[in-house]
C-alpha cells in the first residue's frame, strides 16, 4: 500500500512560481511511475506531467510545456512539479498519483492506470 500526500499549493499572482512535493511511503517508490494530475471546477481530471521511474523520461500536457517541470528523488521518496509562469487556468486541484511496478520508461497518462492518489493541494492563480 502506497501513501501520498502532496504540499505547497496555495495562491499565486498571474507570472509567479508554485513548486508541488509528493511525499511517497509503503511499496517500493523507484519502481513507480509518478503523475501529476489536475482538476478544476467543472473538468474532467488530466494529466499535467508524468515521469518514469527512474527520472529519464518525462511527459507533459502541451497547456504547460515549458513552464512546468517534473522532478523526483528516489532517495528521498519525493516527486516535484515546479510550476512557472502561473495562468489563471492553472487553477485547480493538484493530485498526485502513483502506477506502481511499471517499466523502465513507462509513464501511464490515463487516470484509470494509476493505483494510488494523494489527497489533493488546490492551487488558485488570481490578481
Amino acid at each position: 500500500q502506497v501513501q501520498l500526500a502532496e504540499s505547497g499549493g496555495g495562491l499565486a499572482q498571474p507570472g509567479g512560481s508554485l513548486r508541488l512535493s509528493c511525499a511517497a511511503s509503503g511499496g517500493f517508490f523507484s519502481s513507480n511511475a509518478m503523475g501529476w494530475f489536475r482538476q478544476a471546477p467543472g473538468k474532467e481530471r488530466e494529466l499535467v506531467q508524468g515521469i518514469s521511474r527512474g527520472g529519464g523520461k518525462t511527459t507533459s500536457a502541451d497547456s504547460v510545456k515549458g513552464r512546468f517541470t517534473i522532478s523526483r528523488d528516489n532517495g528521498k521518496n519525493t516527486v516535484y512539479l515546479q510550476m512557472n509562469s502561473l495562468k489563471p487556468e492553472d487553477t485547480a486541484v493538484y493530485y498526485c498519483a502513483a502506477a506502481p511496478n511499471r517499466g523502465r520508461w513507462d509513464i501511464p497518462t490515463r487516470v484509470a492506470e494509476y493505483d494510488y492518489w494523494g489527497q489533493g493541494t488546490q492551487v488558485t492563480v488570481s490578481s
